[in-house]
């Protein structure tokens, strides 16, 4: 199946694309890319909000913006690179969450692009409209129901990726700036997220074990010396995060943090069929089978190809059809929930390609092998323990995988060929964007259907203009905004669950957790909590509001209470939030649904 652009005909002028023809592609791209990502947010990315994770990783960011070290300064059970990263999302211009949005989406659609490069070995500018076409699709397919938000998994994919696509292209044509600009965005991967561990592990193997480097190895200083480099590039996140750590006498406490939160192994990924192998037989995972039955098919004619001659070849077609069909009923019976576990049928799918290709084929394809292991890196994760926002890439990196084994045919004309991969990329785009339009319409992440989400953020903060939510959302984030004009304090926390309100609010939180869920809460979380408490009033000036209305309460729109009295309860998760109201010694204060501790300035 050939997706990209037919090889320019011989001639004269044939030998080398022409500069200006090169540069009208890659304007074209960078284009289509933009535009999706902004159309993506207008459409999807606006519509719907929620107070807690939706701020997590910005209210992150603000601290890291205003000074504050990870680790001493903020306790986290992951290591902080996201809240370097999104620094950049408050430097440009407007509205915050309207722009980090649109960010996380080019995120998203360079990651799988830069997927879709290794596992074709095409570059951009040579792509044709069906690549471009299905690539577009696949990205809007990584997105699915999850929300456009910054996000730590968003950012390991997108530097894995990217990083992969750099450092095989500094590889493969000998350039020093993109094979250590790689290395660099391949070293970062783990401090966005343990769970991307291996990535610099594998970067590290990839280099040693490349052709181009182990020529002269071991014989010249100059081989050594391009070694030093490359590894300084790889370490440089590493030496930047462990240096500003440990300059504040934090890396004790990062150690505690990182190694005291609650482990994830993928098991349920793994899982899938091994323990019950007759779920083999049943929906969604009977999908696995059918396409297993179709890749072996089709690697036992790509190994017999010479006796299966030309009928052979179009069986094999058929066989691809069949397994294309069988990813496309996945992704439609998946309804993308994660429930319907559509996303772990799509990574078994993949690993199946796999051996299908690589039967066929004769060769191990190991950039398909890095889209499988970056898929299960996916997975490791606390709330969403499935590879859901990279259905798309593994989806596409499969179809590619089991075309490539097909037997050769003569190639359609040149017009042909054109109108059919144009006419594939277009319904591709068209089919994935109406089935994400229509999920999040029917019920945004943690928000209500799109004809219910009428309250207008941008009227409560700018950094919230065009953000749309529920009426329950939208007087609980206008009562905050309320509660902060009226009782103005140089230091502001809202417990337990809004994140978001440092950033949107421009207020500074004096606790060392934005959102202190269970699992987030390590090392001495807790007793540093308490002891801020102590801190606060010693030196008065503070504001600390309590909220008395659940997270799940305003998923469905309220009912957010117009105001409440002192001894209303507060919602809290472990006792925590309660023994903070204690502790606390200003006036209590009350103001729509919240109930705060008020220190005035002296």
């Amino acid at each position: 199946m050939d997706v990209a652009s037919p090889p320019l005909s011989a001639g004269p002028e044939a030998a080398v694309v022409r500069p200006s023809r090169t540069v009208l592609r890659l304007s074209l791209h960078a284009t289509w890319v933009l535009v999706l990502a902004v159309v993506t947010e207008l459409r999807v990315g606006r519509f719907g909000f929620h107070p807690s994770d939706q701020g997590f990783i910005l209210a992150q960011a603000w601290r890291v913006l205003h000074g504050e070290v990870p680790h001493s300064d903020i306790i986290s059970a992951r290591p902080l690179g996201s809240a370097f990263l999104h620094v950049v999302d408050f430097v440009l211009p407007g509205p915050l969450f309207f722009v980090s949005s649109v960010l996380s989406m080019l995120e998203i659609i360079l990651a799988t692009i830069a997927f879709a490069v290794l596992v074709t070995r095409r570059r951009v500018r040579d792509w044709g409209p069906g690549l471009t076409g299905l690539t577009a699709a696949a990205s809007l397919l990584n997105l699915n129901a999850f929300p456009l938000m910054a996000w730590h998994t968003i950012d390991g994919i997108f530097l894995t990726a990217c990083g992969a696509w750099a450092l095989d292209s500094g590889l493969r044509n000998g350039k020093a700036w993109p094979r250590r600009l790689g290395l660099v965005l391949l070293g970062a991967a783990v401090f966005v997220k343990q769970s991307f561990a291996p990535v610099p592990v594998i970067a590290l193997i990839w280099l040693l074990m490349h052709p181009s480097l182990r020529e002269g190895a071991f014989r010249t200083g100059r081989w050594w010396a391009r070694l030093a480099w490359d590894l300084l590039a790889l370490g440089a996140f590493l030496v930047f995060y462990l240096g500003i750590v440990t300059l504040d006498g934090g890396l004790g406490a990062m150690a505690e943090q990182l190694t005291g939160g609650v482990p994830a192994y993928g098991e349920r990924l793994l899982g899938l069929w091994l323990g019950d192998p007759e779920t083999l037989l049943r929906p969604p995972v009977r999908g696995l089978t059918f396409f297993a039955i179709a890749g072996a098919l089709l690697a036992l004619l790509a190994i017999f190809r010479d006796r299966a001659g030309f009928t052979g070849a179009i069986v094999a077609r058929l066989l691809v059809l069949a397994g294309v069909a069988v990813v496309i009923g996945t992704v439609v019976d998946g309804h993308f929930t994660g429930a319907s576990r559509w996303a772990d049928v799509l990574w078994w799918i993949l690993g199946v390609a796999l051996l299908v290709n690589w039967a066929a084929t004769r060769r191990f394809p190991r950039m398909g092998a890095l889209v499988f292991a970056t898929g299960f890196m996916t997975s490791l994760s606390w709330g969403n323990d499935t590879p859901t926002l990279f259905t798309g890439t593994l989806a596409l990196t499969a179809v590619l995988l089991l075309s490539d084994a097909l037997p050769p045919l003569p190639a359609p004309s040149r017009r042909l060929g054109l109108a059919g991969a144009t006419a594939m990329g277009l319904v591709a785009v068209l089919a994935s964007g109406w089935a994400v339009v229509a999920h999040h319409d029917e019920a945004a992440y943690l928000d209500m259907a799109h004809e219910k989400l009428t309250g207008d953020l941008g009227t409560v903060t700018p950094s919230l203009r065009g953000i749309r939510t529920n009426q329950g959302t939208f007087t609980y984030i206008s009562q905050i905004q309320d509660c902060v004009t009226r009782f103005p304090a140089g230091r502001t926390a809202v417990l337990p669950d809004n994140p978001f309100a440092y950033p949107a609010f421009g207020l500074r939180n004096p606790f060392p957790l934005e959102w202190p869920l269970p699992l987030e809460i390590v090392a001495d979380a807790p007793q540093r909590m308490l002891a801020t408490a102590d801190e606060l009033n010693q030196d008065g000036d503070y504001l600390v509001l309590f909220q008395t209305v659940s997270m799940p309460t305003l998923t469905k729109g309220g009912p957010v209470p117009a105001e409440v009295t002192g001894d209303t309860p507060i919602f809290d998760y472990l006792g925590l939030e309660n023994a903070l109201r204690s502790r606390l010694a200003g006036q209590t204060v009350t103001c729509g649904s919240f109930i705060g501790k008020w220190a005035p300035r002296p």
